[in-house]
C-alpha cells in the first residue's frame, strides 16, 4: 500500500502516529519526508496550471477583477 499525507509539521501528533501504526499494523514501513510548496502541487495538472496562470494575468492586466462590497465592514 502506498500513502501520502500533506499536512503542517505542527499538526505531527500522537493521534496521527497512532493512525499510522493501525493502517500499517505489524508491516514494516518506510517514513519520507520533504518540505512542499503548494504552488508546485496546484501547477502539476496542466488544466490548473494553465488556468491560474491565467488569473495571474488577469490580475496583473487589471481583467476579470470582482470588487466584493465593503460596506459591511466599516
Amino acid at each position: 500500500m502506498f500513502t501520502i499525507y500533506r499536512l503542517n509539521a505542527d499538526e505531527l501528533d500522537s493521534k496521527f502516529l497512532e493512525s499510522l501504526k493501525s493502517a500499517f499494523s505489524h508491516k514494516q514501513i518506510e517514513v519520507a519526508v520533504s518540505e512542499s510548496d503548494e504552488t508546485d502541487y496546484l501547477l502539476r495538472s496542466p488544466a490548473n496550471r494553465e488556468r491560474l496562470l491565467q488569473a495571474v494575468a488577469d490580475v496583473e492586466a487589471g481583467r476579470n477583477l470582482v470588487t466584493p462590497d465593503q460596506t459591511p465592514f466599516r
